[in-house]
């Protein structure tokens, strides 16, 4: 296979992986790891594997870290991997798996709305239909309340605040992802986000050892730390450099939808009217708000 072949086949693989997270993390908590605990093996997983094979696989191309650059990458590791963590692992486990999954989807269009706010991007006629659309869906979605838990709200709730973290994350990361490497940074990103992800889940993953997992609960464990983190985060990388960013971030529309179909057969979750409406209006708000208008050549 071609190296493009490959690096589609493997954010292919990252979107299933990051789907397949939703269901296994429903399944691990809060019983027999609470969620806090899961991101303590997860992100400590990870950045155990991304250190290690930086240590016989360290690329020349690494750079020297410049001294502004830290502030940035730090602020990185808490919106990116701290804060998106926390808010996402503890949503999850509050509401459903399909409903984490369709909101998710919201990311890009915050991306879009901040880089209209902030990096004064302009908005064109059919991104403001689509950041609209893209609302109205998750505002269906969250009144949508069938077979919903009672504090499902406050999930759906902390699964939006982390979607707006992830947002401002990816700002944050481009201007390093153009300068480093992307795995140099990545590394980096981790490690800081590691600082406050260790501590918080320290109680809550050695409570899971001393009483011990059941052979399903440490595979789901397992395939959760190696290939939903750090089999996702490496090939979701080398499709940013084989592909592009474009490319690589059109493959977020196949999440829910690997999702909603593991919840259904695996977790024996209802696919509601009312959540069908949201994701229709959700996937054109999504695919609108990301369009970008073709600028005619000039003729001079």
């Amino acid at each position: 296979m071609t190296p493009r072949s490959l690096a589609h086949l493997g954010v292919l693989f990252t979107n299933f992986f990051f789907a397949l997270n939703l269901s296994l993390v429903q399944f691990l908590s809060p019983e027999p790891i609470g969620p806090y605990g899961i991101n303590f093996f997860r992100v400590g997983g990870t950045l155990f594997l991304l250190w290690s094979m930086a240590g016989w696989m360290r690329s020349d191309t690494d750079k020297p870290i410049r001294k502004e650059d830290w502030l940035r990458l730090a602020a990185c590791g808490f919106t990116g991997i701290f804060l998106n963590q926390t808010l996402f692992i503890k949503g999850l486990t509050l509401t459903s798996t399909i409903h984490a999954a369709l909101l998710m989807l919201s990311t890009p269009l915050v991306i879009t709305g901040l880089a209209v706010f902030f990096l004064k991007e302009k908005l064109q006629w059919g991104q403001g239909i689509g950041l609209i659309l893209g609302m109205t869906g998750a505002t269906v979605l969250i009144l949508d309340r069938t077979n919903m838990g009672a504090d499902s709200l406050l999930g759906d709730g902390l699964i939006i605040i982390n979607a707006i973290s992830y947002a401002v994350y990816f700002i944050l990361v481009k201007p390093l992802m153009q300068y480093y490497p992307p795995t140099q940074v990545i590394r980096w990103v981790f490690t800081f986000g590691a600082l406050g992800i260790l501590p918080i889940g320290w109680l809550q993953g050695t409570d899971a050892l001393t009483i011990g997992l059941t052979t399903p609960e440490l595979g789901a464990l397992i395939v959760v730390v190696f290939c939903g983190t750090y089999l996702a985060y490496t090939f979701n990388i080398r499709g940013i450099q084989v592909l592009g960013a474009g490319v690589t971030g059109s493959y977020i529309y196949l999440q829910p939808v690997f999702a909603t179909l593991i919840a259904i057969f695996f977790l024996e979750e209802k696919l509601t009217l009312g959540k069908g409406l949201a994701a229709v209006l959700i996937f054109v708000g999504v695919y609108l708000s990301s369009r970008r208008g073709v600028q005619k050549k000039s003729n001079d």
